[in-house]
């Protein structure tokens, strides 16, 4: 076998393991919550723990894979990646788990950030549309086990087995990307840009900090203010940090290509919106509606094999199809599956999901190969790096800002439904007598089942019912929004990506369709 394709194998056994470690542990989420005694906000701290370091550090991994070598910069990120599932496994509280969620994090933004370069560097023409659909579907076989391999784990062993399983894939990984994969670099690379590094990564932090923490801390409050005003501050000295330098890790004359920003902007709906959504899907899976995480793994099934099944056909269309055209179509159908899911009710089935389901899991396979090859054909091949890394930055933000934004949302109507159901039923005072109080904060931390079994009966069925009724209802105004965010997306795919913007790659023979 020619040693490019070892180099595909090697590079997505690596991005297999960093995805499928997403979706398990979306699924394992309502038992971590049970285990380590989790507040909600320490929930979206697991998984934005992991995507606030992957966007913060992806740019600086692009640039240190095009300074000192992608082959070398990927075996680190598996060496830091496996050894924090590990620690993952090992967490004994929420405040472990988040800090080694953090390191994973690290590891999987120097993966992520030069695996497109790895390949693009590899292949050229017809055969790198083959390695991109191949790689899409990597992406797609991921999130199609994911939920189903975490609920077997975390039923079958315990959610600490979908950390313990990343180390033999981590080892194997390792020593199959240091036999087969060829070293490569930018030439023209000098030095790290920490300038950038800091001002982005300290204005991500506060921002998405800022959104968690709204609802206990208040949204006037100092701190929230402060965390805002900050996050401002921080992306204006980054702005400037970027146009002032001849080498910078975001080149910001990039976004003056309409392909470009297209492609960054629906990789950043793309997340903010379905792939948000993902986290309190599985809470109301298993919460609302009382399934085990390996019950909640297959329903998430006709979604996840669909993506599977839909990419490598999206990833041939890229050379026949309108870039734009796939985009746009993808991330339409994408809003369309989360109008879908919406209109939920206290007595809906998860049957209620499913439409929403295939029509997402077909538009996310639509969307991810041809934003692959546009996030790298935009730009010369021997800057692939910074580009990729510039890619998932904003996939990765989008995720990040997503969980938070709409968990804000989620929330403050999950709190405020819920107290109305209680004071319509008559039974507002007994239930904040239990809670000493601290009902309103008690809801949004997510203790209201535990809240439920120190109280009577009438109490108790009455703080059910009003939660069950609430959780439906607060989905249902985080499902609109996120499906506005995609198509906004959409619009900005369909308009911004043009043909006229990709650069003819060497050796290329065959490039993206017209628009």
């Amino acid at each position: 076998m020619e040693q490019k394709w070892w180099t595909l194998i090697a590079v997505c056994v690596g991005i297999f393991m960093l995805l499928i470690d997403i979706t398990v542990v979306n699924v394992a989420l309502p038992s971590i919550q049970r285990s380590l005694h989790a507040s909600f906000s320490d929930l979206q701290w697991v998984v934005n723990a992991y995507a606030l370091m992957l966007a913060a550090l992806l740019l600086t991994a692009g640039s240190l894979a095009d300074l000192f070598g992608r082959k070398r910069i990927f075996s680190i990120g598996l060496v830091i990646f496996t050894a924090a599932s590990l620690t993952c496994a090992l967490a004994q509280s929420p405040l472990m788990l988040n800090v080694s969620r953090a390191v994973q994090g690290i590891g999987g933004a120097v993966m992520l950030a030069t695996s497109l370069a790895l390949i693009a560097e590899a292949f050229r023409g017809r055969d790198r549309a083959a390695a991109f659909a191949v790689y899409g579907a990597v992406i797609g076989a991921a999130v199609a086990v994911g939920p189903l391999v975490g609920g077997a784990l975390t039923s079958g062993l315990g959610w600490r087995w979908i950390f313990f399983v990343n180390v033999p894939i981590g080892v194997g990984a390792f020593a199959l990307t240091l036999r087969t994969v060829a070293e490569s670099r930018d030439p023209g690379a000098t030095r790290i840009d920490w300038a950038g590094l800091v001002s982005f990564s300290g204005a991500l932090f506060l921002l998405v900090y800022g959104l968690i923490q709204a609802n206990s801390a208040g949204w006037g409050s100092a701190e929230i203010i402060g965390c805002f005003a900050g996050a401002v501050a921080l992306l204006g000295a980054f702005v400037i940090a970027e146009r002032v330098q001849q080498r910078p890790m975001f080149d910001l004359t990039l976004l003056r290509r309409p392909a470009f920003a297209g492609a960054s902007i629906v990789g950043f709906a793309l997340s903010a919106s379905m792939f948000a959504l993902f986290l309190y899907l599985t809470l109301y899976i298993q919460n609302v509606l009382r399934f085990s995480p390996f019950q909640a793994g297959l329903r998430f099934l006709p979604m996840t094999l669909l993506l599977f099944f839909v990419s490598p056909l999206a990833g041939r269309l890229t050379t026949r199809v309108p870039i734009r055209a796939l985009l746009a179509a993808g991330l339409l159908a994408v809003a369309g599956a989360l109008v879908l899911m919406s209109g939920l009710s206290a007595s809906s089935s998860w049957t209620h999901l499913l439409p929403g389901f295939i029509l997402g899991g077909i538009g996310i396979g639509i969307v991810n190969p041809p934003l692959a090859s546009t996030a790298v054909g935009v730009v010369p091949y021997h800057r692939s790096g910074m580009a990729s890394g510039i890619n998932n930055t904003f996939r990765q933000t989008g995720t990040a800002t997503g969980i938070a934004a709409l968990g804000a949302v989620f929330q403050h109507e999950l709190t405020v439904r819920t107290l109305s159901g209680l004071r319509h039923a008559g039974q507002l005072g007994a239930v904040a007598h239990v809670a000493h109080g601290q009902l309103g904060a008690s809801l949004a931390s997510g203790s209201a089942q535990t809240l439920s079994g120190k109280l009577g009966p009438a109490a108790r069925a009455a703080l059910d019912h009003s939660f069950r009724v609430a959780f439906t209802g607060a989905l249902n105004e985080i499902l609109l929004i996120a499906a506005a965010i995609a198509l906004v997306g959409a619009i900005g795919g369909l308009v911004l990506v043009r043909r006229s913007d990709f650069i003819a790659q060497p050796g290329a023979d065959a490039a993206p369709a017209a628009a």
